[in-house]
Order: C-alpha cells, then structure tokens, then sequence
C-alpha cells in the first residue's frame, strides 16, 4: 500500500475538481474546510467525504507510476528481480487505478444530483449548463488544442490534466466564451483562453453558489470567527 500522506502534505488534485468548484461556488479546500467544521447538509457532506476518497485513491495511482518509472529509469541493474518488481509494480498500479475509478464513480453519483438542482434553481444564470460552466473553470487555468500527426485527431487538455470535449470547445468558441492562440501550430499546440465574456459569464455563474459561506453570531466580546485550516 502507498504511504498516508503527512497531515501537512497538499492534496490530490483530482478529475473532478472544477466539477466541485463549478457547481458549489467554493474551492476544493473551503469545501474540506466547511467539512471539517459541520456546516455543510446532508448532501454537500456525503459528496466532499466521496471526494475526498477519491482524492486518496489519486494519491495511490500517483505513487504506484512514480516508483514504475523509477524502476524504468535505468537507475537499477536490469535482472530478474528488477522484472519481478516492474510486474508487482504494474499489478498495483494497476488496482490503483481501479480504486480510483471506483471512487470517482460514486463522487458523480453524489454530485450529479446536486447539479441538477443547481442548474434547475438557476435556468438563467449566465446562460451557461453546468458542463460548460465545468469547462470554462478548467480552461481559465489555462488549455491547449492539440491535433494527432497521424490521426489528425483534435483534442484539448486543460492545465490541470481534464480533458474537454472537442465539439464543446467549438461551441464555446462559436458563443465567444474563448478564443484560441491561432500564432501557434495546432500540432504543437494551440494555447486556449478565455474571453472577456467568457470570463464574465463565468463569474456571473459562480455568483449563485449551491453552498453558502457559513454564518454564526459572534458572542459578546468574542472576536469574528475565522475558517478552520485543513491540516
């Protein structure tokens, strides 16, 4: 099994993040945050504990692909027990992945609903779908449209590693949310951001979040609260 990562150690970023983000109006750690201190319902809690799981399961796949490459580097004499740990390296990494798979399973299980009533609440808000809002956020991080050499293919990967669907870039480019760096090749990468409007309707969604900042009277004499770090 990886090791538990140390309490002070930064958390996986996972392929749902901006899913999170984009539907709930917070980061990923105000999310734990509120967690951690109770005020979040049912439904919000039930989702950031799945994530949280799958954020664990990330840390797996991470680990078990970093010690595969090392044992791939050249570092150690090429001989059968080095075969022997490539083959039980690949069997973990292997589970890894379909723990990780598992967990984001039921993360989407928990947060489809909650997109659903997001979106039902909220038709007009920046006349944008919870998917598009989704990749709006990851394309704000920065994005590049890539075409395969021998499959012409055309694919576009945000900064953070999430994939978003060629047509919907190409929709999203049509409605004018974001424009492409056309100096560059498309082989080699054609940089993707967002416009003006697109940064606009952005923040126009992420206005009617599906959590609220957590309020509680202050006592007398106490000073305000602050949100709890996560450790």
């Amino acid at each position: 099994m990886p090791p538990q990562p140390a309490p002070s150690a930064r958390r996986a970023v996972t392929q749902l993040d901006h899913r999170l983000e984009a539907v709930t109006g917070h980061d990923i750690d105000t999310l734990w945050a509120y967690r951690d201190r109770g005020v979040l319902d049912e439904l919000h809690a039930q989702l950031v504990d799945r994530h949280r799981t799958l954020a664990n399961a990330q840390i797996g796949v991470t680990f078990y692909l970093k010690l595969l490459n090392r044992l791939t580097s050249g570092e150690f004499p090429v001989d059968g027990a080095l075969f022997v740990r490539i083959d039980r390296t690949v069997d973990q990494l292997e589970e890894a992945v379909g723990a990780r798979d598992t967990a984001a399973q039921k993360v989407l299980d928990a947060l489809e609903p909650i997109e659903a009533a997001a979106a039902a609440s909220t038709p007009d808000v920046g006349r944008l779908s919870t998917d598009d809002r989704a990749a709006l956020l990851a394309l704000a991080g920065g994005a590049k449209l890539h075409e395969h050499l021998l499959t012409g293919r055309l694919s576009v990967t945000a900064s953070s590693g999430t994939r978003i669907p060629y047509p919907q870039v190409q929709q999203l480019e049509r409605a004018g949310l974001i424009v492409r760096d056309t100096s560059h090749p498309v082989h080699a990468g054609q940089p993707v951001s967002l416009t003006d409007a697109g940064r606009a309707a952005l923040l126009d969604a992420r206005r009617t979040p599906t959590i609220h900042a957590p309020r509680s009277p202050a006592r007398l004499g106490a000073s305000p609260a602050t949100p709890a770090k996560r450790r």
